[in-house]
């Protein structure tokens, strides 16, 4: 409620009055449920706001409401209101200000939820409906929220009880499928009734657990397999090199990024660093596109590789492809000015030179110790492959213009050897001749 304007001799006596109050010449004031107010408190907090101000001077604003105690509907309204009910039995006849269509006087004609009747309630007189159980709902703010506010447990048994038949029907079901099928061992029969033994059901559990593969766990109540982070038989990464000068481990983020093994070149080694990851398969072309979408952004072009990744790969392919024809372009005009291109179409120092500058080191048993052997040239033939019990290759005997095998003397390339006793054969054929 908004005060009146004061005049400048009401606004002079209400501030002599205050200050009386404050030397205590004057009582206090007193608000409408008659306690005393403070007068030293101050004014905003003794000024109410617009939605809730009365007009009189009150600190009830400044309380918590009350909050009801205990329950508004007991257990003769089964805790919620009479919805839906109605008040006794009906009227015989029609009333005056009743609901001109079922003819009852708890709503209008308007309001009224009944099916419209040709010939309403208050024309036939029949058929008139009792009146409706009006209440006064006074919910506060959580009982208009509670979605489960006058909820009856009682009514989730008809929910196990239709459960309950369903149940019972899908096992007479099976049950006659069984007798169709005719005899089986108790095991089908369980398994079809969807009947199950409690023992067998543990027994089965107890094995299931005991089975578990490594690095996974299968849970029996929800029959679901829990895949765990790593493998519980694996060595641990700080474990793999017990030397306090090796590669660091920090324990807060469970990473240790150099390589623990460095003196071990073994194909058999799992783990090289955490860094090994990021040189290794698609990373680097992966943060060849990340700096590029970086380098793209600060010249004012609209690439983000998180945020369009398609887009940003494009690019990236195009860029490459345009690099190589301006390098290619700049190479040309290069040679065309000032010439050489013979020198760049010569063969390669290996060739030329019968020597390299790859550093292999060998053992007196011609093992490899430093550096990469060179790997064997292979032909696109297959090599050292021994058919129908040869001991030699196809090829490794000449003989009259014709190849053979060495180890039987055989020119028929599918023939089976026969060892020593071919080579004698052959032996006395060409004495013959």
């Amino acid at each position: 409620m908004q005060q009146n304007r004061l005049t400048k001799e009401e606004y002079r006596q209400a501030k002599d009055l205050d200050a009386a109050r404050k030397a205590g010449t004057a009582p206090p004031e007193v608000d409408e449920e008659g306690n005393e107010i403070n007068p030293h408190t101050p004014q905003f907090m003794l000024k109410a706001p617009w939605y809730v101000d009365t007009g009189k001077v009150s600190l009830k604003h400044q309380r918590a409401p009350e909050k009801r105690k205990g329950p508004k509907f007991t257990a003769d309204d089964n805790y919620w209101y009479a919805r839906g009910k109605r008040a006794g039995p009906a009227a015989t006849k029609y009333r005056k200000g009743a609901c001109e269509n079922c003819g009852a006087m708890t709503h209008k004609t308007k309001d009224c939820v009944e099916r419209p009747r040709k010939k309403g309630a208050k024309w036939t007189g029949e058929n008139i409906k009792a009146d409706e159980i009006i209440q006064d709902v006074d919910l506060d703010w959580d009982e208009k929220r509670d979605r489960w506010n006058g909820y009856d447990p009682k009514e989730h048994d008809r929910v196990i009880e239709e459960y309950n038949r369903v149940e019972e029907a899908r096992r007479k079901a099976k049950a006659t499928e069984l007798d169709k099928q005719g005899p089986t061992t108790t095991s089908e029969a369980k398994k079809i009734a969807g009947i199950s033994d409690d023992e067998d059901e543990d027994d089965d559990d107890k094995y299931a657990d005991a089975a578990d593969m490594p690095g996974q766990h299968v849970n029996q109540k929800t029959r679901t397999t829990i895949r765990n982070l790593r493998i519980r038989e694996d060595t641990a990464k700080y474990l793999l090199n017990l030397d306090t000068e090796s590669a660091f481990y920090d324990p807060k983020t469970r990473s240790m990024r150099e390589n623990p093994l460095e003196d071990k070149q073994d194909d058999t080694i799992g783990y090289e660093g955490d860094n090994f990851v990021r040189h290794t398969g698609e990373a680097p072309e992966l943060a060849k596109v990340q700096l590029f979408a970086w380098q793209a952004a600060e010249r004012g072009t609209e690439a983000h590789l998180q945020a369009n990744p398609t887009q940003v790969a494009l690019l990236h392919k195009q860029y490459e492809s345009k690099k190589d024809q301006v390098r290619d372009k700049t190479q040309k005009s290069i040679l065309e000015k000032y010439g050489g291109e013979e020198y760049l179409e010569a063969p390669p120092k290996e060739l030329l030179l019968a020597q390299n500058e790859n550093y292999v080191e060998y053992s007196r048993t011609g093992r490899v110790i430093k550096g990469q052997e060179r790997a064997k040239a292979k032909s696109k033939y297959e090599e050292d492959v021994f058919n129908n019990n040869h001991t030699s290759v196809w090829g490794s005997y000449w003989s009259e213009g014709q190849w053979g095998y060495k180890c039987c003397r055989s020119s028929v390339k599918n023939s089976y050897c026969t060892g020593q006793a071919g080579i004698e054969a052959q032996k006395a054929s060409q004495l013959l001749k």
